[in-house]
């Protein structure tokens, strides 16, 4: 009897991902959705082998300019493959993707990051500048970063002016960290943020796996970018939801989305020019920083081993193209939260609704906290 019941368990436990529910795909059209208006993505990059900026964009000439995407990877993460998924999407719908490869991993220095991803922006706008297919549109720049790439983003568009490039009307930070305390901490130093450009739509996104330290950063960036307003801002949060199968978990590594198509490897980099061993100062010296640590290690690797989920179609790829839409049309974070669909994630294919994203405006001087933009559901 006991050996029935314990097949009997074994059983239904391995049958059960066979009849659980699962979670929503990709829309069909919309934000996050799949109603593109291009087929084909050019890949290609501009720069050096040393210094390369990929550049991704729709075939064929532009008949108007192209908003540009700048997109900032994670420390580690300088492969566009690791984003393959958002990249393409974000291609196909018209934009151009700017990937800088900031870092040669375990050969930069976090200090150096900044000031080497602000010069490969500059040089690819100037290299694109009159090149009908890329056709950049100055007046329409967004930036998206993850993780430290998120703290990179920040200092180029507050030093946009000074650094020859295009202010960001959309700073996105999904999941901030590896900030450094002080000039001799390791990490990425903050610029002033105070100097934010107060026009700038700034969300920051932390999932709810790990979220503490992300938490913290983002508070940070909302509460020291004093010259944005605060209906400028929103604090977001996506949250795992294991009501079904496959389950979905807001990690840290959750915004990879692997596609083996936007390797660098398989995409031709222009020569470095040659140089001359006389020269001291172009020679490369190895400090203790450059090397990734154990965590970046291991994040790394889950960013190549994530799949592309509801998460990345629903909570990352839609806020991101509804800020866009928000921000170059001039409209505010306050009415960017009114709309319902940015904190909805869907339905499980039995109905159920999906944990919602939550939605914060930053609470202002003398003001009290804004109620989550997450409707009322019952507790899973």
């Amino acid at each position: 009897m006991r050996r029935a019941l314990l097949a009997a368990l074994l059983t239904t436990s391995l049958l059960a991902p066979a009849f659980a529910a699962t979670p929503p795909g990709q829309p069909e059209k919309g934000p996050g959705g799949a109603d593109y208006p291009n087929e084909t993505v050019v890949k290609r990059a501009v720069g050096s082998a040393s210094a390369a900026t990929f550049v991704f964009h729709a075939a064929g000439e532009a008949s108007k300019a192209r908003p540009v995407i700048i997109f900032l990877h994670s420390w580690g993460a300088a492969n566009p493959q690791y984003y393959g998924g958002w990249i393409e999407h974000l291609a196909r719908r018209g934009n151009l993707v700017l990937f800088p490869r900031f870092q040669e991993v375990n050969r930069t220095r976090p200090a150096d990051a900044t000031a080497m991803a602000a010069t490969l922006v500059r040089e690819a706008l100037e290299a694109l500048k009159d090149d009908k297919e890329a056709h950049p549109d100055p007046g329409r720049v967004a930036v998206v970063g993850h993780l430290a790439g998120a703290a990179i983003g920040l200092n180029l568009a507050i030093e946009a002016a000074e650094d020859g490039l295009p202010t960001p009307k959309l700073v996105f930070a999904l999941m901030p960290g590896g900030i450094a305390s002080d000039a001799k901490s390791r990490g990425i130093l903050l610029e002033d943020l105070g100097k934010l450009d107060p026009d700038t739509l700034l969300i920051t996104m932390s999932g709810d796996r790990d979220h503490l330290p992300t938490d913290r950063a983002s508070r940070r960036i909302l509460r020291e970018t004093t010259g944005v307003p605060v209906n400028r801002k929103l604090f977001m949060r996506a949250l795992s939801d294991s009501h079904g199968f496959p389950v979905t978990s807001a990690t840290l590594a959750s915004p990879g989305s692997p596609m083996p198509a936007y390797d660098a490897a398989g995409i031709k980099l222009p020569p470095d020019p040659p140089r001359d061993p006389k020269d001291k100062a172009s020679r490369w010296k190895w400090t203790a920083d450059m090397a990734l640590t154990g965590e970046q290690t291991v994040l790394t690797g889950q960013l190549g081993a994530n799949k592309t989920d509801t998460l990345d179609y629903l909570a990352y790829w839609k806020t991101f193209d509804l800020a866009l839409e928000a921000a170059f049309a001039g409209r505010d974070a306050a009415s960017l939260r009114s709309d319902p669909y940015l904190v909805d994630m869907g339905n499980w294919s039995d109905g159920w609704p999906m944990k919602r994203l939550s939605a914060e405006m930053p609470k202002g001087e003398g003001e009290p906290e804004k109620a989550q933009a997450s409707p009322r559901r019952r507790i899973n």
